[in-house]
């Protein structure tokens, strides 16, 4: 089942001979429980179809659906509620307050959404355990390494009841062995139900997604299918 859907979208930014289409009629979906990448060229629209496809801003034309709800439904506040209940984000450069300890930083969100601070708290100590940080929940993020605040940001991300993970570029900054603990953590994030869309530029990581879509010039100029398990392979052959 889907439970992000872009459809016809496309985003004009400007007007007349400064007009920039950012993206063109896209067409995308991403089922509970899936990792799609999305790979381009610098320019491409990665980066505007993540902040459509998370109600940061809308298109200029088409519809996207969460859950099956139209955003264009929803109000300015039920955007923002939306963002805080059902969307995480995780960002290239981690984006972490630091002023706040790890356990604070993933408490806030849902701090933020009403939640009161003790359960907020021990949400979050549970969201550090699962990415092996317990140990880490009263450091604060210069004390802690690049590879530790990615962590921390994509626990911040799943705590809660998130139904979809957006991530742009998470491991840009990381090496290579961080980098796919990274991808490791987004997709075991999708086994226990997340939809997540990953912008990447490094193939390697993208090879761990369902599928991976490429945009060239703000459209969709291919993607790959996936692939069948042999067992469904088994369960569509005709009866012998």
């Amino acid at each position: 089942m889907s439970y992000l859907e872009l459809r016809d979208i496309s985003k004009v930014y400007g007007e007349g001979a400064a007009e920039v289409h950012a993206l063109q009629r896209i067409d995308l979906s991403v089922d509970t429980g899936s990792l799609v990448a999305v790979m381009g060229a610098s320019g491409s629209g990665k980066s505007t179809l993540l902040t459509i496809a998370g109600s940061l801003e809308d298109p200029t034309s088409g519809e996207v659906y969460l859950g099956g709800r139209p955003l264009s439904s929803l109000s300015r506040n039920g955007k923002a509620r939306l963002r805080r209940q059902s969307i995480g984000y995780v960002f290239q450069d981690y984006n972490l307050l630091a002023g706040l300890s790890a356990v604070e930083n993933v408490s806030l969100p849902l701090e933020l959404d009403g939640v009161a601070a003790r359960k907020a708290q021990a949400a979050a100590l549970e969201s550090l355990e699962d990415f092996g940080l317990k140990d880490r929940a009263s450091s604060y993020p210069d004390q802690l390494s690049g590879g530790e605040r990615q962590r921390v940001a994509i626990a911040r991300a799943v705590v809660g009841n998130r139904q979809l993970l957006l991530a742009d570029e998470p491991s840009g900054a990381l090496d290579s062995t961080n980098a796919e603990a990274v991808m490791r953590l987004i997709l075991a994030a999708c086994r226990r139900g997340m939809a997540a869309v990953v912008v990447t530029h490094d193939a390697q990581l993208a090879s761990w997604a369902d599928r991976v879509v490429f945009l060239r010039d703000g459209r969709v100029v291919d993607q790959t299918v996936p692939v069948d398990s042999p067992e469904t392979v088994l369960a569509d052959l005709p009866n012998q």
